[in-house]
């Protein structure tokens, strides 16, 4: 599984969306700044995530934009499947699609890649967003420096 920019850049928005969740909204500029993404791919970005029933924005001076659902309702799985697509290393080990494989009854590589998958997914699919924004506030108190001045 490769994550692109677009999807790495959809992850980070939605995680400052949930770090402000119940916040209020959250601009275009402030998501551009805090997750050092370019503004018009972040534009992109908004759009297709809004599409998919993910944010939403308020209009105006103090418009921006905001989580429809609670972060722990957003599983970093939905998120990435929704902006890359499957995340099964081939086709053979897909539990939705199939294309037909010559060697299928001969393969040793198939039951390899289905491991790949379901311990992809159930890394991905446990993971909510609520449990990145506790991750990041770990991180942060970690990484706390403090200046002493006399």
């Amino acid at each position: 599984m490769k994550i692109s920019y677009k999807g790495d850049y959809a992850i980070k928005t939605l995680l400052e969306l949930a770090l402000n969740y119940n916040k209020g909204v959250v601009s275009i500029n402030g998501l551009a700044k805090k997750g050092d993404i370019p503004y018009k791919f972040l534009e992109q970005v908004l759009l297709l995530l809004k599409n998919g029933g993910f944010v939403d924005s308020k209009r105006g001076v103090n418009g921006g934009y905001y989580l429809v659902k609670p972060p722990e309702n957003i599983t970093l799985g939905e998120v990435i499947r929704f902006i890359e697509g499957p995340i099964e290393p081939l086709t053979c080990a897909a539990k939705t699609r199939y294309d037909d494989c010559k060697d299928f009854n001969t393969c040793v590589l198939r039951g390899i890649w289905s491991q790949v998958y379901m311990a992809t997914s159930m890394v991905i699919d446990t993971i909510t967003f609520a449990e990145l924004v506790r991750r990041t506030n770990v991180r942060q108190k970690e990484n706390h420096n403090y200046t002493y001045a006399i």
